[in-house]
């Protein structure tokens, strides 16, 4: 099991305002404001930005959302921000029938997805 997560980032205000953004949805929010940022909902402290060389640009990740509605929330924010949008929400019945999700890219260029799991 994933405890925490650590992305370099090349551009760390352009990453911390693109995931500040998106993660707000989740309950997330900036906790830690030092050379290193770090994110949490106020119960775990998990994912981190620290600035440095990106070594591999074809990482994907995705965070878990509560809600299809909240996917397609994430993915409208995304947006309204002008960030860079991959795939719009929709459903994925090749991995499962309710698998739902939406993707954007990171300022780095990571492929990062918002899902849900549950049925509508």
């Amino acid at each position: 099991m994933i405890d925490h997560i650590e992305l370099k980032t090349t551009d760390l205000p352009a990453s911390q305002h693109f995931y500040a953004t998106l993660l707000a949805p989740l309950g997330y929010r900036l906790e830690v404001d030092g050379a290193v940022k770090g994110f949490g909902d106020g119960k775990t402290l998990d994912f981190f930005l620290a600035p440095g060389e990106v070594a591999a640009r074809d990482v994907h990740y995705a965070f878990s959302s509560p809600d299809r509605a909240t996917v397609d929330r994430i993915y409208a924010v995304g947006h309204a921000e002008g960030l860079h949008l991959d795939r719009a929400p929709a459903l994925m019945p090749h991995v499962h029938a309710n698998y739902y999700a939406g993707f954007l890219r990171d300022p780095d260029g990571r492929l990062v997805e918002f899902v849900c799991h549950k049925p509508e």
